[in-house]
């Protein structure tokens, strides 16, 4: 079966043209590899662009030198070199063979035969490879799988699982983004009796990989076929008895809402909203500062629901902070898309009005306002300051600061009364 991409307005870079023109002659070759190639046959965006060639790295870093372009040893050891042309960065890797796997990482032979390094790849569409005028070189059936939709590993499932584990977390993310129909028998059969080497990746890949899913348009089906395998309490046992129905249910809602996948936000819809669930995944995955920060906003924030008054609405972003909030507020809207129930549908959407443009407001009585009371600063000011700016809040932000002195004033003189 044949195909091009040769009109991919990418392919004509004047960067990349160079780059395999200068490893495309002399005995070598050079061909674009992988995603872009996938990719343009789609019919979608590229963001990467690979070439693999049979030149080897020094080889590599000798013609880019010559022809002035920069090189950047990127992985040498695996025969991967980033050479900057055209403004571009583009990884280039010598083929290659597997010589040795652990499951994490492998040991690669360079080699000459384009055949063997696709067959050492992962899935069928991902094997693909394109010359500099477009032809696309199928060793592997890919452009058939793309065509119907088909996401399979190349050769035997589980071989290619146990070079590297994190391929049964990328079978499901590509097939979220690739995929159609019921995933491949073969594949889900691999992936639910190898998911316990899940375990044996760093929770930096980990998180990397479910990230990515957690971005795609549409991972519903995707989400599903990890709970059926078992996958997804692997990833995530918090999920094995809270469910994923609330997250599909938000995916379902964002295209009517008008919202862009979140990942941390589908997260958020598959965890019990618990403080020390929440602090223990993070620590478990390694999430970054803010990804902890807003996943820990979230669960300390409390429940709300459609019909809290506005004034109180502010009472607790003024005592939480909005981040939480808003996400609860955005779960709850989904909620009600959902169902289907207009009036919780427009009080949601007023609520997380209020909670996304909210800008604490700044208490207006200090210490040195209450010491022209004659109030000398020690535990009286401070029980004092607490019970003035609850009664701010419960004015709902409106008392000023003469008023608020006003106030002061007669809670001193109430309890000099009481005390006689």
């Amino acid at each position: 079966m044949t195909a091009s991409i040769a009109s991919a307005d990418w392919l004509r870079e004047e960067g990349l043209q160079q780059l395999l023109a200068i490893l495309d002659r002399d005995g070598e070759e050079a061909r674009i590899a992988g995603g872009a190639v996938r990719n343009a046959l789609l019919g979608q965006p590229v963001s990467d662009i690979d070439i693999a060639t049979t030149a080897l790295p020094q080889e590599v870093v000798r013609r880019a030198a010559a022809a002035g372009l920069r090189t950047v040893p990127t992985g040498l050891e695996h025969g991967t070199v980033t050479v900057i042309a055209g403004g571009r960065a583009y990884e280039v890797t010598t083929l290659r063979e597997d010589v040795e796997t652990d499951g994490r990482r492998a040991r690669v032979r360079f080699g000459r035969d384009w055949g063997a390094d696709a067959r050492r790849r992962d899935f069928t569409i991902n094997g693909l490879y394109a010359t500099a005028d477009g032809r696309v070189i199928d060793h592997v059936g890919g452009i058939a799988d793309l065509e119907q939709r088909q996401l399979r590993f190349i050769g035997d499932p589980e071989a290619r699982i146990r070079e590297d584990y994190l391929r049964i977390l990328r079978f499901f993310r590509l097939f979220a983004r690739y995929g159609g129909g019921r995933p491949d028998a073969a594949a889900l059969l691999a992936c639910t009796r190898l998911k316990d080497g899940i375990a044996r990746l760093s929770a930096e890949r980990v998180w990397s990989e479910l990230k990515l899913l957690l971005s795609a348009r549409d991972p519903s089906r995707a989400l599903l076929w990890m709970r059926q395998t078992g996958v997804l309490t692997a990833v995530l046992p918090e999920t094995e008895r809270w469910g994923i129905d609330l997250a599909l249910g938000l995916i379902a809602a964002e295209g009517e809402l008008g919202w862009e996948p979140d990942p941390l936000l589908r997260l958020e819809a598959m965890l019990p909203p618990r403080p020390e669930t929440v602090a223990e995944l993070a620590r478990r995955l390694r999430l970054s500062r803010r990804e902890t920060a807003r996943l820990a906003a979230w669960a300390d924030a409390g429940f709300v629901t459609p019909d809290l008054p506005a004034a109180e609405l502010r009472r607790l972003l003024y005592r939480h902070g909005a981040s939480g909030i808003a996400d609860r507020l955005r779960l709850e809207l989904a909620r009600a898309v959902g169902r289907g129930d207009e009036a919780a549908i427009a009080a949601c959407r007023r609520l997380l009005e209020i909670a996304v443009q909210w800008k604490p407001p700044r208490f207006p009585v200090a210490g040195r306002h209450l010491q022209s009371l004659g109030i000398a600063a020690g535990p009286e000011m401070g029980r004092l300051l607490s019970r003035l700016e609850q009664a701010w809040i419960d004015s709902d932000f409106t008392l000023d600061r003469d008023a608020l002195l006003e106030k002061a004033g007669a809670m001193l003189d109430g309890e000099r009364e009481d005390g006689n």
